[in-house]
């Protein structure tokens, strides 16, 4: 019954003005939140001024319960066998030539792309962002057009101190609820970096971003395509997040 009324509320909400920055948030976090297991092929294309473009293939394992995540690099033969691997609040980068596992942080690159740990994760935005609110204390959205589609752009702020940027603006459609563009600014508010997510997928009723661009706005020419495929729900055994189960991989 509940969930029968949040879906009442929000279905009215969505036919007046813009809604308040916390309505969109919680409606984002329901529509990508998963409620099963999840393993995918993730492919990277990375493209550095200068320097062409270089591929990393993967393999991504996540579950949502403990937000734990493992990601197996499989090409180039470089990084096969490295790794990267999320439970709970510990986050490790693995080697294989070396055998060695190195605590590192959350917004940690992955394969030196422009793709970082935190953008594999499954937390909840309302748990990590707050609205942000102008001088007169009122939300910060706005309506827009992004291209020729009709879109809330609105601005967040850090709520906690693990995330990768204190502040996001967010361009998210009106009539579907889904995020078509992001721009991550560090603290002192220079633009850092902008994502935008190109296509989408159901899964169970929830929605899975499948090509992403990620563009480096402070050392210009740098951006990664970020594509996902071969996704698969089915239950993970637990050993899959485990240093364990890395090292093995790599024999």
């Amino acid at each position: 019954m509940q969930c029968l009324l949040l879906s009442i509320v929000l279905a009215a909400t969505f036919t007046s003005a813009a809604p308040p920055i916390d309505t969109l948030l919680e409606r984002l976090d329901y529509l990508y939140r998963q409620v099963s297991d999840i393993k995918a092929v993730v492919t990277l294309t990375q493209q550095k001024a200068g320097q062409g473009a270089k591929k990393f293939e993967t393999i991504y394992y996540r579950r949502d319960s403990d937000e734990s995540f493992l990601i197996v690099m499989t090409g180039p033969e470089a990084e096969k066998g490295n790794g990267y691997l999320r439970v709970g609040d510990n986050f490790w980068m693995y080697r294989k030539n070396t055998r060695t596992f190195q605590h590192i942080n959350r917004d940690e690159s992955i394969g030196g792309s422009d793709a970082h740990g935190d953008d594999f994760e499954g937390r909840l935005l309302t748990e990590m962002y707050e609205p942000a609110k102008d001088d007169n204390g009122s939300d910060i959205i706005g309506e827009e057009m992004l291209g020729k589609i009709p879109v809330y752009r609105f601005e967040v702020k850090a709520k906690v101190n693990d995330v990768d940027y204190p502040k996001k603006v967010y361009w998210v459609r009106k009539d579907e609820t889904v995020m078509l563009k992001e721009a991550s600014y560090s603290a002192s508010g220079t633009l850092m970096q902008t994502a935008y997510f190109l296509s989408f997928t159901k899964i169970r009723g929830k929605l899975v971003p499948v090509k992403q661009l990620y563009v480096d706005e402070f050392e210009k020419g740098n951006k990664t395509i970020v594509e996902i495929s071969g996704i698969s729900t089915d239950k993970l055994d637990s050993r899959i997040f485990t240093k364990a189960y890395l090292e093995n991989l790599s024999k």
